[in-house]
């Protein structure tokens, strides 16, 4: 018998030669019995039991069953493995492209370190716009717009802007995969930023000496916390600007205006007091109001302690946590973003 490619002779007798043979005197060992590379088959109408030697037609028909199903597994294990491969292939790419991003990034932010303060406000103020009820808005680019970008709230933020279309232009001009879009560039320098502040930190604890402080912050630093917001690669740009009145005026909003802000997109005082540094471009005056709420006041409390420490891990590891879910808001991650084809080689032009 043959069924799609499946000898079920080839395989049988080794699903059968297991049994006991006839010689036993156990009543079901007389059922059964294998001949070396056959099976013998003759109606009996005892039993419905099939053959001299005691073979039910149910026992033939799981074999069939076992047989060609262990077939079609087997034969879907290419598949699997095509896809397996195309997967790991598109990883490579993603994190290739986002390492040389990171860097690009790195390299435009060191040259512009006072600029730093901007950069983390204008992630906050693109992906603060989400809206939950319509479910518009978030950290989708619009605030590249100037008709975005002129807003009051965003009043000193375009030489940031700036700053991000001139690395923008670098970026996509090695990307393999397309071009940025200004959602990922914009989150992705606001984590760069924030992990200069987190290096400048160590610096700082062993006495200004670059070379200690990288040690430092490489032994006890926050790094292997970015796993889930590095994954978040591939956000969508919006084709147009948010709505107006989506932003609090940062240095004009009292704190109680900015936990409603916060309270609208499903934060809460301690997620508003480890944002602190985004808040505007002097990090203490911001947290000499906060700590004036008595819901805000025990956040920014512990976190000045924590940035005090060797490590700083509750504010680094919290202030990660909460960048990494304001960064997605409303966005439908694309994980295939930035991939290509590869290039097939055509074995025939090469000369062995």
């Amino acid at each position: 018998m043959e069924a799609m490619g499946v000898s079920f002779l080839s395989t049988v007798p080794s699903l059968v030669s297991v049994v006991p043979s006839p010689n036993s005197n156990s009543l079901g060992a007389n059922r059964y019995f294998t001949r070396a590379g056959a099976i013998l088959c003759s109606k009996k109408e005892t039993d419905h039991v099939y053959g001299d030697y005691g073979f039910h037609r149910r026992d033939v028909l799981k074999c069939i069953g076992a047989t060609v199903g262990m077939e079609l597994l087997a034969s879907s294990g290419s598949w699997v493995e095509m896809a397996s491969a195309a997967d790991l292939i598109q990883r490579r790419q993603r994190s290739e492209f986002l390492s040389n991003i990171k860097e690009t990034l790195s390299k435009a932010l060191t040259e512009n370190l006072y600029l730093i303060p901007s950069v983390l406000t204008l992630a906050l103020n693109d992906a603060i716009t989400y809206d939950k009820a319509t479910k518009s808005g978030g950290p989708n680019g619009s605030i590249r717009f100037s008709s975005e970008l002129r807003r009051p709230e965003n009043k000193g933020l375009s030489d940031a802007m700036s700053l991000l279309d001139e690395a923008k232009k670098e970026i996509d001009s090695y990307s393999k995969g397309g071009p940025i879009s200004y959602a990922d560039l914009i989150q992705f320098a606001a984590q760069g930023a924030v992990k200069s502040t987190f290096l400048d930190a160590a610096i700082r604890k062993c006495g200004g000496n670059e070379q200690k402080g990288r040690t430092l912050y490489a032994a006890y630093g926050s790094n292997g916390q970015w796993g889930l917001f590095d994954r978040q690669f591939g956000r969508s740009d919006s084709e147009d600007s948010d709505p107006e009145g989506r932003v609090p005026l940062w240095y004009k909003a009292s704190v109680q205006e900015m936990k409603d802000k916060f309270k609208a997109i499903g934060f809460g005082p301690r997620q508003l007091a480890v944002m602190s540094a985004f808040l505007g471009p002097d990090q203490n005056a911001t947290e000499a109001l906060l700590v004036t709420d008595p819901d805000v006041s025990p956040w920014v409390q512990k976190y000045q302690r924590s940035r005090e420490t060797v490590s700083q891990t509750d504010y680094e590891v919290d202030l990660i946590t909460t960048l990494t879910k304001l960064s997605c808001l409303g966005q439908q991650i694309n994980y295939e973003a930035y991939t290509y084809p590869v290039q097939k080689i055509d074995l025939s032009k090469l000369k062995l």
